[in-house]
């Protein structure tokens, strides 16, 4: 088993993609496996430029709303995207900061004999081994630490901190044999986005700007070991507080982490991490050993992904972001922030089906917070109730539309879509309690900001105006483009999915709703449809316009196949049909150029039943968009190597993969829909169904050979095989027989077969 679970190199991560990921959820350490002098990438969670936003200064909305729509309905969309821009914020989102690195000298000048490093993904450890020398690094949630235990190298020397901040004070000072270093500083008060040429870039102020410490301690633990422990600590007090900057009591916090670790032995503190993690990772496995090399690769990918949400997010930090907890620069990428017109989404795609959906909870209360927000901005910018989030956000819970090209700062979906993570999780399993105090608000908020969005169009249907398909433009001209329009394919199938979730969660907990649940209603009733273009394949937009980039990495328009359930064969099969013509259009022009476009690419296949494309998502995103320790990579040529570490891929590929085998969306529990041919023998265990079941299965030759289905929700069970299945027996935990009985609903060439299920109950079924 631990064989399956190691990603092992030759030789030292020369880049910071390369490196390894270690972290809790909020202290994340990457780690370089350097010889004899380490380097630690230190960061935590709640260390950004910035503070809570000032008040909205952007235009009035009732001044240029009016104006908008009207040039919309006459197709001027170049004076469209002109008024746009009027209805744009002054600021950006503010970015997530590195804290600096560690150099740690633990052994002298040796020769690199048997040189290993070692990532083991079932352990959360990364090992470092040559000659004698072995370091072993965790970070612990339990004891929040970095620890690293250095044995062969017979080295004691002090800790050294490098940082990018100006502000940065460092102490070191010895202690009854025990080196300590304390680095104290401040993050930047404000941070343009990499992509803005302006200047001044990064300011600090002597006020202003997160106060955040390190701590480190190095000691000789015994004959045969020195050791590293490492802790951080900030001065973040909420998203809508200033931070703190008392340097000397956010260090104190750092240092007494540390000192309590100081005082137990390494063994206990690995003991204490591996409990705690392996409660997470060991609810979920895929096993493809019986498959061969080539499936390998893929399996490792899946245990990876599972990994790295495990290690960036935790009940009680904060979301993941774009590079997860992970990052060096002070001016990362997208500003390493949440972008939510799919990276923020993607990483939580896998949270419910693998097992982890505790680990959903920095997702939820993000939302909630951007719901409180966003309430302002929806007033200020469009004359709306509820509340509106823009496309991208960050630790102060930003929400507006920032100054820039409208194809991705004029799209106001974003909590319409983050609202579907809350239904995922009712439907997966999740209380009363949720549905009433969590979801329910946030459905609330969504639902008000979209009925005061939709418009009659020139047939009288409700479309949403202004609309746009993330980052995407249409041609007006040969020479001419533009994004802003009204009814996008994605804005429709989210004002679709809200207004009906709303009603629907309404009407059972909160009664005294009725008159916006019958409004809802109505506007369901009038809302328009998703058009098909005369070549058969889904719109993107309104109606038939040609694309600025007929390749372009996002698939928005494909949102109700996936991560939407409206599309399905059975139910929507002219729809069904347009997807897969869509997705092949995009595809034969290049789309799935970065990581996390070729993972959205992997579900859609499942969810097409697509095997082949499948394994083709799945060979790309490890051969071509993978780094060497199968980071997902996002090919940017202005960045130094040429790409730039985004999580989203890792995370969604992971979705992907388990969609191939399970699928619960259309009211049956779909067994190996679209197993891609080099996984011919395998299984999998802990996958997580909707209705609370839970389901391990095992295959040989492409063929289903067992399924054992743990009951959740009480009633009939309906499980969808494929139609060569050979005929199942199905016994409960006591070795009863259980008759079945063959139902309708199913496609061609699969075949559906129900039960009466006992919550709780293990149905195993074997061919």
């Amino acid at each position: 088993m631990d064989e399956r679970h190691r990603i092992r190199l030759a030789a030292p991560a020369a880049a910071f993609h390369d490196a390894f990921l270690l972290g809790n959820g909020s202290l994340g350490a990457t780690v370089y496996g350097r010889a004899g002098v380490e380097r630690v990438d230190l960061n935590l969670d709640t260390v950004w430029s910035g503070g809570p936003g000032s008040p909205e200064s952007g235009p009035p909305a009732g001044e240029l709303l009016p104006e908008l729509r009207q040039a919309i309905r006459e197709r001027d969309h170049l004076r469209a995207d002109q008024l746009a821009r009027s209805l744009q914020g002054p600021g950006y989102t503010q970015s997530y900061q590195p804290l600096g690195w560690l150099e740690w000298s633990y052994a002298a000048d040796r020769p690199l004999d048997g040189y290993l490093r070692e990532l083991d993904l079932a352990e959360a450890v990364t090992t470092t081994t040559y000659g004698p020398v072995r370091v072993e690094s965790f970070v612990s949630a339990p004891d929040g630490v970095l620890v690293m235990s250095a044995t062969g190298g017979d080295e004691v020397a002090a800790p050294a901190f490098r940082s990018e901040h100006p502000t940065m004070e460092i102490e070191q000072r010895e202690e009854k044999g025990v080196h300590w270093l304390v680095a104290t500083g401040r993050a930047p008060a404000h941070v343009l986005p990499n992509y803005v040429d302006a200047e001044p870039a990064v300011v600090y102020a002597t006020e202003e700007g997160m106060g955040f410490a390190v701590a480190v301690a190095v000691h000789r633990t015994g004959p045969g070991e020195v050791r590293l422990i490492a802790a951080a600590a900030s001065g973040f007090r909420g998203y809508d507080q200033r931070p703190s900057t008392d340097r000397r009591s956010i260090a104190a916090e750092a240092e007494q982490r540390v000192a309590r670790a100081l005082s137990i032995e390494t063994s206990k503190l690995r003991a204490r991490h591996r409990e705690d993690y392996r409660g997470y990772f060991d609810r979920a496995d895929l096993d493809l050993s019986g498959s061969g090399s080539e499936a390998a690769g893929a399996e490792l990918f899946f245990h990876l992904g599972r990994y790295l949400l495990i290690s960036s997010s935790r009940p009680g930090t904060q979301a993941a972001n774009l590079q997860g907890i992970w990052n060096v620069d002070v001016r990362p990428g997208w500003s390493c922030n949440y972008t939510t017109n799919i990276n923020l989404q993607m990483n939580y795609w896998a949270a419910e089906s693998t097992g982890l959906p505790e680990l959903h909870e920095p997702l939820f209360r993000m939302t909630r917070e951007l719901a409180r927000s966003g309430e302002q901005t929806a007033r200020r910018y469009y004359a709306a109730r509820g509340s509106v989030v823009h496309h991208n956000t960050d630790l102060w819970r930003f929400s507006t539309p920032v100054s820039g090209d409208p194809q991705w700062a004029n799209w106001p979906s974003g909590l319409l879509w983050l609202s579907a993570h809350f239904w995922d999780h009712l439907d997966y399993g999740a209380d009363d309690e949720f549905a009433a105090e969590t979801a329910l608000p946030v459905f609330r908020a969504a639902a008000r900001f979209a009925l005061d969005m939709l418009v009659p169009d020139g047939r009288g249907e409700l479309v949403m105006s202004p609309s746009t398909s993330p980052e995407h433009h249409f041609l007006v001209s040969a020479s001419a483009h533009a994004a802003v329009s009204e009814g996008t394919a994605m804005d429709q199938e989210l004002v679709r999915e809200v207004l009906a979730r709303y009603v629907s969660l309404a009407r059972r907990y909160s009664p005294e709703e009725e008159d916006q649940v019958e409004r809802a209603r109505t506007a369901l009733a009038d809302l328009r449809d998703v058009a098909v273009g005369t070549g058969g394949e889904l719109l993107e937009w309104y109606d038939e316009r040609p694309p600025r980039e007929p390749g372009h990495r996002h698939l928005s328009h494909l949102y109700g196949l996936y991560p939407g359930t409206r599309i399905t064969e059975a139910a929507t099969p002219d729809h069904f049909a347009a997807a897969r013509r869509a997705l092949r259009h995009r595809l034969e022009h290049g789309s799935g150029y970065t990581g996390w476009s070729q993972a959205w690419t992997l579900c859609l296949a499942a969810r097409l039943r697509d095997a082949e494309l499948a394994e083709r998502a799945i060979s790309i995103l490890l051969n071509e968009l993978s780094s060497e320790s199968l980071l997902d990579l996002h090919p940017h040529g202005d960045w130094p190597g040429g790409n730039i570490f985004q999580i989203d891929g890792n995370l969604g590929g992971v979705a992907g993969m388990t969609e191939l085998l399970v699928q619960s969306h259309e009211g049956a529990i779909s067994l190996l829909k679209a197993l891609p041919p080099s996984w011919h023998t395998g299984s999998a265990r802990g996958i997580r169904c909707r209705g609370g079941h839970q389901v391990e299965l095992a295959w040989r030759a492409g063929t289903l050979a067992r399924a054992d289905v743990t009951a959740g929700r009480p009633g009939r069970m309906v499980v969808e095989i494929p139609g060569d299945t050979p005929p199942l027996n199905v016994v409960d935990e006591n070795g009863t027989h259980v008759p079945l009985a063959e139902v309708g609903g199913a496609i061609p060439g699969r075949l559906r077969l129900a039960w009466n299920g006992l919550p709780g109950r293990r149905y195993t079924a074997r061919t």
